[in-house]
């Protein structure tokens, strides 16, 4: 059974920069994509960025591209989310999430079979 765990959520100011991790358990890590989404209160779940299983392939939506980057870390089993120049729009519980199927990169929620609890960012001015 795949646990995820984040951390690294809190309270930051605008303009300032945190780093989310999420450490797997319960499948082989490296042979499987990683996401973070990101969900706020009676909104949709949305995309934040992906990264393939060895890590060599990333995408990020067009809202954090050039701010956040998303990586992964195969031997410490973490994916992280390197998030930079906050805005106070970027407050909401953000959450990785591990692919459904082994190798390539995913892009949509219904790819991914687990999901961690979540970790929530605020974003203050």
């Amino acid at each position: 059974q795949v646990q995820l765990v984040e951390s690294g959520g809190g309270l930051v100011l605008a303009g300032g920069s945190l780093r989310l991790s999420c450490v797997a358990s319960g499948r082989t890590f490296s042979y499987y994509g990683m996401g973070w989404f990101r969900q706020a209160l009676g909104k949709e779940r949305e995309a934040v960025a992906f990264i393939g299983a060895s890590g060599a392939s990333t995408f990020h939506t067009d809202d954090v591209k050039g701010r956040f980057a998303i990586s992964k870390d195969n031997a410490k089993k973490t994916v992280y989310l390197q998030m930079n120049s906050l805005k106070l729009e970027h407050t909401t519980v953000y959450t990785c999430a591990q692919a459904r199927y082994s190798g390539g990169i995913y892009y949509y929620p219904h790819d991914y079979a687990s999901w961690g609890q979540g970790t929530q960012l605020t974003v203050s001015s």
